[in-house]
């Protein structure tokens, strides 16, 4: 199988220069309409790794979209919202006979432009930056317009005369963009309950497997990673559903289904605590009390006498 290729855009104005549009007005930040995009033909044969974020909302998506080593078919009609940070490998395969009309916008936003401030430090809290696109944010018609209304005040102030106060006042923006985000993206744990619940099934089947083979023995307690790759979701979004489901994080999950198996060895067998221990993926005994008295109050062997 041939390697793709791999191509690094490492500033907005050759991502301009690249996809056929004028030179941007600013060199670290940029709007684009999604529908004045050239696509070189290509394109679809090459990884991309942008220096930048991007932040867009996209009608009329009809491919293919790789991230990472997984891909996604998408045919969407409605606003969907992505979000890509610097050093992230993706692909896009479009569809060329589709007749679905692509419309949207694009924010591009180079790290010199939020160098120094609050929200350089804080970009990298937004689970959203780390998630695979299965996870992108389908909006209302009423989310997508408040974020349109946000944009047009960035593109107000980006083709006005540049004072001392356009540069926060841009950035301002930029942070409401992402804090109604994690409102919307909160939203669609909840509206989209049956899409989440068929997620929190697999993960209980997962583990129940997990639990019931000699995995524990061999590789010990299944990693929040771990976990999240067999789903085919990143970690944060796994955690952050979770949280809003069951009120807990997946570590918690994870060590709930543990203390389960834990009570029913020590109510239905006569294996010792290091036998259970071992069995549970412990390599220690004491490690397995500690966490097995954190999450009962009760010692293991405390807990096995008050069956007797």
């Amino acid at each position: 199988m041939e390697q793709r290729q791999t191509q690094r855009i490492k500033t907005i104005s050759e991502f301009h220069q690249l996809r056929g549009l004028p030179k941007p007005e600013h060199p670290l930040i940029s709007i684009i309409d999604y529908n004045s995009i050239k696509k070189p033909m290509d394109s679809d044969e090459i990884n991309w790794i942008f220096d930048f974020y991007q932040i867009s909302v996209k009608r009329g998506i009809d491919g293919k979209f790789k991230y990472g080593q997984n891909e996604y078919d998408f045919d969407f009609d409605e606003g969907v919202l992505f979000f890509i940070a610097p050093n992230q490998v993706f692909n896009i395969a479009v569809d060329r006979n589709s007749k679905v009309k692509r419309s949207g916008w694009m924010l591009l936003i180079h790290p010199d432009f939020i160098w120094n401030t609050a929200l350089a430090k804080n970009i990298k809290n937004y689970d959203f930056f780390d998630y695979s696109v299965n996870e992108a944010l389908f909006l209302s018609e009423k989310e997508e317009k408040i974020l349109q209304g946000i944009i047009e005040n960035i593109r107000q102030e980006y083709h006005a005369t540049i004072d001392q106060f356009s540069k926060q006042i841009i950035i301002s923006h930029v942070e409401a963009i992402l804090n109604y985000s994690e409102r919307f993206y909160h939203r669609q744990f909840i509206t989209r309950e049956k899409v989440n619940h068929q997620i929190l099934e697999r993960l209980e089947r997962i583990l129940e497997d997990y639990f019931e083979n000699e995995d524990l023995i061999t590789k010990g307690l299944p990693s929040v990673q771990n976990i999240a790759n067999e789903l085919n979701i990143s970690p944060k979004y796994l955690s952050s559903l979770l949280k809003v489901l069951t009120g807990q994080s997946t570590q918690q999950h994870i060590h709930d289904k543990l203390i389960e198996k834990a009570k029913e060895k020590l109510s239905t067998s006569t294996l010792s605590i290091s036998e259970i221990a071992y069995q549970l993926g412990f390599e220690h005994s004491q490690s397995f009390s500690k966490l097995f008295k954190t999450k009962t109050h009760l010692s293991p062997l405390a807990f096995r006498q008050s069956f007797n």
